[in-house]
């Protein structure tokens, strides 16, 4: 069983069309059928069920999926351990950021890309269960999010810092000189709630219990929910470091102080590149 076998293997699987997965690897359909063939015969089983031009994962091929995904991330760790033994002089990071953690993780990879000008970054930003999906599958090497709810064991997190939920307004609104408001206050104004996936509104409900505000509108967008809350016309909840300091102000809420825990999420038997361990320290350095 070679790893180049697994490759076109895990290829094919994720096409389903030996043809367009051959032109994907620059081999002929022949050459990729003859290689999957030849796992096939080695385990004793078929991968996939050919009907005419058409090919799906038999539950052998699915169960196998796992394994070849896992063998390939591990000849691939074994190679970056060797690149990172060459000073962080090249490389590539795959980092995803949770939408309302932008402001913080642009201080730490500024930082990072001046001090590491030679490490590519590749960035996503997404909601927590979207970027958690992407780190299972080793598309990720990690993750910031905010984390509250659990994980399976396979994950390894570190706790950055915990941040209180607060009113966030415009600098320029009605209510921005107050220093607190109340849950029932809050569900008297015109708001808005990005919601990126169904973690934040869960959270603010847990958060309303049997208040619920009414948002008069919701956005899956951060930047969007920051350009109607600049008008002064809506006002938001979130942590305060969602929002740059001059333009906005962060209310405190008086009945609660909701903690929301900002954590680092990585692969638990992952092998951790350099350069993602000094990215993950410059994170615990970034200044709230």
């Amino acid at each position: 069983m070679e790893l180049r076998q697994l490759k076109y293997f895990l290829k094919a699987k994720e096409l389903l069309n030996f043809t367009e997965a051959a032109q994907s690897l620059h081999i002929s359909q022949s050459t990729l059928s003859q290689q999957i063939k030849q796992l096939e015969i080695e385990l004793g089983t078929p991968l996939f069920n050919r009907v005419g031009n058409r090919v799906m994962l038999t539950e052998a091929g699915q169960l196998f999926a796992d394994y070849a995904s896992q063998c390939i991330k591990k000849a691939n760790d074994g190679l970056l351990l060797i690149e990172d033994l060459n000073e962080l002089n090249t490389g590539t990071i795959f980092i995803g950021v949770s939408y309302g953690l932008r402001n913080i993780f642009t201080q730490a990879l500024i930082r990072f890309t001046n001090q590491f000008p030679a490490i590519k970054a590749r960035i996503v930003y997404g909601v927590s269960d979207g970027l958690i999906g992407m780190l299972e599958r080793f598309e990720l090497d990690m993750i910031l999010i905010f984390k509250d709810f659990s994980l399976s064991q396979q994950f390894e997190t570190e706790e950055l810092f915990r941040s209180p939920m607060r009113l966030i307004t415009s600098a320029k609104s009605g209510i921005s000189h107050i220093p607190s408001v109340t849950l029932k206050e809050i569900t008297r104004l015109p708001l808005v709630l990005a919601t990126q996936g169904n973690n934040t509104k869960h959270f603010v409900r847990e958060m309303f219990k049997g208040q619920v505000p009414e948002f008069a509108i919701e956005v899956n967008d951060i930047p969007t929910m920051l350009d109607l809350v600049r008008t002064g016309n809506w006002h938001t909840i979130h942590i305060e470091t969602v929002a740059p300091e001059k333009e906005f102000v962060a209310i405190s809420i008086k009945e609660k102080n909701v903690m929301r825990a900002v954590t680092i999420v990585s692969l638990r038997d992952a092998y951790e590149k350099s350069a993602v361990k000094r990215l993950r320290m410059m994170l615990k350095e970034v200044k709230i």
